[in-house]
């Protein structure tokens, strides 16, 4: 055996940007088991390029007298070094966000034998940070600390990643880009960011985002940004969409015809191309065959270089069909059906102003995911995949599953619920309260992967409120589950299903904190994670579900109990709050500060002004009517003399009153 103590000594190669980050790692790993640095010497030697291994790759050679790693390559050094942190100092991959720290330790034995890490499955895989604004808020910097990215970066390494676009149309000065490369990272870019470039609109806001107009400006941002990367490792993504994550033909709306709109992204990708080969030779290139592209693609409109990787998305819930936009939702299959290299561009998390998952888990299940992607790499898009993480927290668990298919392809599901939950819990019986979590979930529409995340009550929330107020009878931002029926009907669907989430919410509630009750360790993670998200599923659920009570008392003229219900479903908006500000303990100061996505603050100002409005109408324009009509008794209501005195009630004082004392 090979014994790791204190005095244990390790050489390191020579020393790269990459490199010193994870030499930076390991020696803080080290440190939070032996409680020292480790030393300079060759008990632990760890060789850099070493020609016979496949890029990435790195070989461990443990005998009693030594340790000897070789590498192939900056990446193999970081994975070696990362997999020595997790393999022999037993340092967990998510141990900072699921507070798992290693245990102090006086020596750590190793068996002799020999080790070389496989070969990934997927060449180019990584994270898409998108939707972050939890890691915004979390930071007291704008853009977020170069503290936040690190350890966001790390995890990703620690994962097998290789690739991320690091944040979401992030400004021009932030660290994000710079610190991923330097940390050894593939870049590569949004869809709605060709090459890295800056967004047209706000570099020229006084022009026309159009390409036949403005080629010039266009080509001079695509320019600029291959001039400013182009020493860096990129994935480079060409193409070719509008303002705003839009289809182009939103700002330049002449090209009416599929062709003629193809015909322009395969202009633009071909003179993007020809710009990137004056520079570098051999480039990595990728396109999007996302939203409108995809069916260009499928319709035999848009041609694409052989040499490009093909990127395939789903529809922002894990189904390989194209994304519902509004209402229009054709489910084209994404998944490719020729030869050459292809790869997928897959959500976790998802921002779509309907029913998508942010703060919570997506709503399908694990088995689903994986699913979706083994029929995604049998059908050949296994080159690159780009996944979208969110703010990483909250989704530990599909994380790890993902990374499980990245790294290694084919995966025993059951397996994998069972270590995730021995792992982080101790308790294989933990498991129980993910798989319920799926079953609560809303199946909202007709479709497998039509599951609500979180954003479901808070979105469906405002939206009624806005249309309400606006004396509209139907909500059009609802169609996308409701069809074309009326407002009062569209509650009534969006009440049925709540019901029956608040039920199924409530038992897992309960389950969930007598697990956590009998858990011997990681009892912080689980009520942080799967708690937390019963219990925001729970208050939303059940905040909805009263708001579409409360408009049925609107359509049926009864303004005082419609006050009331409103203050009801109000208040439930508010619990999911004071859940929030209790999940930012220790170091997650603030990490809800920045919820503008689920938005859950701006849903309570929504349904606080719907009752202000509805008190307006009913109680209007001296604000005692209710009081005196329903709240004081009939020997003094009719010999009341309002003159005398009036001190007009708050709404939360009236609903009190109104709750004692009326009777519809």
């Amino acid at each position: 055996m090979f014994k790791i103590t204190k005095d244990t000594t390790f050489s390191f190669p020579s020393v790269t940007p990459p490199i010193k980050h994870a030499r930076d790692i390991f020696t803080r790993d080290f440190k939070k088991v032996f409680a020292e640095e480790p030393k300079s010497g060759k008990d632990v030697e760890i060789l850099n390029e070493c020609g016979e291994l496949d890029n990435e790759q790195f070989h461990i050679t443990i005998t009693d007298e030594n340790i000897t790693v070789r590498c192939a390559d900056e990446l193999g050094v970081i994975y070696a070094l990362l997999y020595m942190s997790r393999e022999f100092l037993g340092v967990d991959d998510f141990w900072y966000w699921t507070e798992k720290e290693p245990m102090k330790r006086n020596m750590i034995a190793l068996t002799s034998r020999e080790y070389l890490s496989p070969k990934a499955k997927v060449r180019y895989r990584g994270w898409f940070v998108n939707d972050e604004v939890c890691l915004i808020g979390w930071s007291d910097e704008y853009p977020p600390s170069r503290k936040v990215w690190e350890i966001v970066f790390e995890t990703l390494l620690r994962l097998g990643g290789n690739m991320v676009i690091p944040g979401t149309d992030l400004p021009r000065n932030g660290q994000h880009f710079d610190i991923a490369s330097e940390m050894g990272l593939y870049i590569t870019h949004h869809h709605a960011e060709p090459l890295g470039g800056e967004m047209f609109l706000r570099a020229y806001p006084d022009k026309e985002a159009s390409y036949d107009k403005h080629p010039d400006l266009f080509e001079k941002l695509w320019r600029d940004a291959i001039d400013k990367n182009k020493d860096k490792k990129i994935v480079w993504t060409l193409g070719f969409r509008g303002q705003g994550d839009a289809p182009f033909w939103m700002n330049d709306p002449k090209y009416t015809t599929p062709q003629s709109r193809a015909d322009v992204i395969r202009k633009v990708i071909d003179k993007q191309y020809a710009m990137i080969c004056e520079k570098i030779e051999n480039p990595v290139c990728a396109v999007y065959l996302y939203g409108e592209i995809t069916e260009l693609y499928e319709g035999g409109y848009l041609k694409l270089p052989k040499n490009f990787i093909k990127i395939w998305s789903d529809n922002g819930y894990g189904k390989m069909v194209t994304r519902r936009q509004g209402t229009h939702n054709p489910r084209t299959p994404s998944l490719p059906k020729e030869d050459g290299m292809h790869g997928l561009y897959y959500h976790i998390t998802f921002h779509d102003l309907q029913a998508s998952s942010h703060l919570t888990l997506l709503g399908n299940t694990v088995e689903f995911v994986n699913d979706e992607l083994d029929a995604a790499f049998n059908a050949g898009a296994d080159d690159y995949l780009l996944l979208n993480c969110g703010n990483i927290r909250p989704h530990v668990y599909t994380l790890s599953l993902v990374a499980q298919k990245w790294n290694c392809g084919e995966t025993d599901i059951d397996r994998f619920k069972q270590n995730f939950a021995q792992k982080y819990f101790g308790d294989i019986d933990a498991i129980d309260c993910y798989n319920e979590y799926f079953d609560a979930c809303i199946q909202y529409g007709e479709n497998e992967d039509d599951k609500a995340g979180d954003e479901i009550y808070f979105h469906t929330a405002r939206r009624i409120c806005v249309d309400w107020t606006k004396g509209n009878k139907l909500s059009k931002g609802l169609v996308y589950a409701t069809g074309y029926v009326s407002l009062l009907e569209q509650t009534q669907f969006f009440g049925r299903k709540c019901r029956t989430a608040v039920n199924m919410f409530t038992a897992l509630v309960r389950k969930c904190e007598a697990v956590l009750d009998e858990l011997s360790m990681g009892s912080v993670f689980f009520e942080d994670n799967i708690l937390f998200q019963a219990k925001l599923h729970l208050y939303g659920a059940k905040g909805l579900y009263t708001l579409c009570r409360a408009y049925e008392y609107y359509e049926h003229k009864d303004m005082p109990l419609c006050f009331i219900t409103l203050t009801d479903a109000m208040n439930e908006f508010n619990m999911a709050v004071k859940l929030l500000e209790e999940g930012e303990h220790g170091k997650w100061k603030n990490f809800y500060s920045c919820d503008w996505l689920t938005n859950v603050r701006v849903t309570v100002y929504a349904v606080d002004s719907m009752r202000k409005y509805i008190r307006m109408i009913g109680d209007g324009p001296d604000f005692f009517a209710w009081h005196k009509n329903y709240c004081m008794p009939e020997t003094e209501r009719n010999i009341y003399l309002e003159n005398t005195q009036r001190r007009t009630l708050s709404d939360d004082e009236l609903c009190e009153a109104l709750k004692k004392n009326y009777t519809n």
